[in-house]
């Protein structure tokens, strides 16, 4: 099986303010069928409030990012998968769930991860 990545920038999901909970219970509802599913791995949203630092291979910590991911934020899901369909199927419930387009991406193929 495969490992595909389902996500959306927090600007996209351009939801009111009142419809926030209902959003919110509807995306976990979905999360809840794919772990039901067996074919959940891993998700959640990208906390803002910490910001992002670049790890250099002596350790050196610096408080940037690469150019092409300052704007890096929103929420994802890593499902596990059977085929490219069946991803495009999880998206649409996400899609749905979240009131916003997902992004979908596909792992290579590693056999130890």
């Amino acid at each position: 099986m495969t490992k595909y990545l389902i996500s959306f920038p927090a600007p996209a999901m351009n939801v009111p303010e009142r419809d926030l909970v209902e959003v919110g219970e509807a995306a976990r509802a979905v999360i809840r069928q794919a772990k039901q599913a067996g074919v959940y791995v891993f998700g959640g949203g990208i906390n803002e409030a910490a910001g992002a630092l670049m790890v250099a291979a002596d350790g050196t910590v610096t408080n940037e990012t690469y150019p092409q991911t300052k704007e890096f934020n929103g929420g994802f899901c890593v499902l596990e998968l059977p085929s490219r369909e069946a991803a495009i199927e999880w998206a649409a419930k996400i899609a749905s769930a979240c009131r916003c387009p997902q992004e979908l991406r596909e792992f290579g193929y590693d056999a130890e991860s």
